[in-house]
């Protein structure tokens, strides 16, 4: 079963998917088709999700050998989103990201594998307040296709889990019912558009 629950016919082998094997090359990560979204948990009952609508990022790919692919990544911080102002300015303030001092969320790539299938693995330092803590993104590769305007695109699929408090994230507040109101663990989620180099 892949990652993604998705039975892949060559995923005993290890063996790269044909289809990356085809798109070898550097790309520039389109952020207006990009998504990098959290969820955290709430008062211990419900889910906030968020993400951040400004992001910028390269992306090397090796289909013959994908431990050779790299990727990078930079996060406007000021730019989440939750669906609340104020939720928004509380995490844009010193209890939360601190963006005066840390505007930019920041993710270099160490290691690359093929885990089977359309599944990879990217592993690589994640930088928060200053902080930089390892990061395994476990990824699907969702194909690749030449839009109308004669860009060679590629996709992928994302997730990975962080407890924020590694990064210096230790804001909370206790609920009277016991508990706390903001779960450590945090999910990200990540939907990948990137556009061939010329």
């Amino acid at each position: 079963m892949g990652i993604f629950g998705r039975k892949n016919a060559d995923e005993t082998t290890g063996a790269v998917s044909p289809d990356l094997a085809s798109v070898t090359g550097d790309y520039t990560i389109d952020a207006a088709h990009t998504t990098l979204g959290f969820v955290a948990r709430h008062a211990m009952v419900t889910n906030v999700k968020g993400s951040f609508s400004e992001l910028s990022g390269t992306l090397h790919l090796d289909g013959d050998d994908p431990a050779k692919s790299t990727a990078s990544l930079d996060v406007t911080m000021d730019s989440i989103e939750t669906g609340s102002a104020d939720r928004d300015g509380h995490l844009k303030s010193a209890d939360f990201f601190k963006i005066d001092e840390f505007p930019t969320m920041t993710f270099r790539s160490t290691q690359a594998e093929a885990l089977g299938g359309d599944d990879y693995r990217i592993t690589g330092d994640l930088t928060i307040l200053g902080v930089t803590r390892p990061l395994a993104i476990d990824l699907e590769f969702n194909g690749s296709a030449k839009d109308p305007f004669g860009n060679e695109r590629v996709g992928f699929e994302g997730k990975a889990e962080i407890l924020r408090s590694e990064w210096g994230l230790t804001w909370n507040a206790a609920l009277e019912t016991g508990g706390v109101l903001v779960s450590d663990k945090i999910k990200l989620n990540f939907d990948i558009s990137a556009i061939k180099n010329a």
